[in-house]
């Protein structure tokens, strides 16, 4: 008689399993659905919710007590996720730091590292030492890719009511450190109205081209009545940015419909629509929305200075 494996109810790994072949058990868990993973060599029964407590157990699972969480897994911890798309198919390691006097973990699965935290740089989240909310965001403007970085500055921003000068004010203790130049730059562009990580791209990338900057989240009242909120705008120039993430044949009718009586209203009232989708970011794609923007915005564009 074939016994049924019973899963432990919270995170585990391998080494929780009571089983003469733990791998064969979990190899046939993920097979079946019975069991996902979440973080490298850490898993959980498929239902159950994924939770701040339950982050915080699982990584408590493979981090030792003299190491902090640092970059994207205290990002993971605080509510924001910054993996890329490739990370979130498959499971990032989880990144740490050994405090001062310690030696940084060869546990497989964990990115660990050196580096110098103070103790305001570390708080704790279900009883895991990770690093503060202001403390990881800086820490991240630094160290991922440019687009990335400003998207995880103004995430934290929105998140924990973080400010440009806030963090321009923090970056003091910073001189040196490698990412700094890019940090200092990126801080100076936040703006906690961002929603969304391709909302961040789309922006930085009309700051890059040496556009004016757009006032976010921008709402169009119809009879004194807030009623379509505009991703990007110019309202004094009736130009506006658009950025759709939802796939075409994702679309459902409703939601199609929706989108067509919207940029009706706006062309109507004498808008101009230019639409940022996701696959528009490469070199070619971006140029072209860019251009499209220039266009809209030539008006008010004499000798190289803004008019409004």
């Amino acid at each position: 008689m074939i016994r049924k494996q019973v899963w432990p109810d919270g995170p585990f790994t391998r080494a929780d399993l009571h089983v003469d072949n733990p791998d064969a058990a979990l190899k046939r868990g993920l097979r079946s659905g019975a069991i996902r993973p979440v973080l490298r060599g850490v898993f959980v029964r498929m239902e159950v919710i994924d939770t701040t407590l339950m982050r915080a157990e699982a990584v408590a699972r493979v981090v030792r007590p003299h190491h902090v969480v640092t970059d994207r897994t205290a990002a993971w911890l605080h509510g924001i996720d910054v993996h890329v798309n490739a990370e979130r198919d498959g499971i990032p390691p989880v990144e740490t730091c050994a405090l001062r006097g310690a030696e940084p973990t060869s546990i497989a699965g964990i990115d660990a590292r050196t580096r110098d935290l103070r103790p305001d740089d570390v708080t704790t989240v279900h009883g895991v030492p990770v690093t503060t909310p202001l403390r990881t965001a800086l820490d991240l403007g630094c160290c991922l890719r440019r687009r990335e970085a400003y998207a995880a500055l103004n995430a934290f921003a929105a998140r924990f009511g973080f400010t440009a000068g806030g963090y321009e004010q923090a970056l003091g203790r910073f001189r040196r450190r490698r990412g700094v130049v890019q940090l200092r730059e990126l801080a100076s562009l936040v703006d906690p109205r961002i929603e969304s990580e391709r909302e961040s791209w789309v922006l930085l990338s009309i700051n890059d081209a040496d556009l004016p900057l757009p006032e976010p989240q921008y709402w169009i009242e119809i009879d004194c009545v807030p009623t379509y909120r505009l991703d990007f705008a110019y309202p004094l120039l009736r130009v506006c940015v658009e950025y759709d993430g939802i796939d075409f044949h994702l679309r459902s009718p409703e939601q199609m419909e929706a989108d067509r009586r919207r940029r009706t209203w706006l062309s109507d009232d004498g808008w101009t629509v230019i639409v940022v989708r996701r696959g528009d970011f490469g070199a070619a794609a971006r140029e072209r929305w860019l251009g499209e923007l220039r266009g809209a915005l030539a008006p008010a564009y004499t000798n190289r200075r803004w008019k409004w």
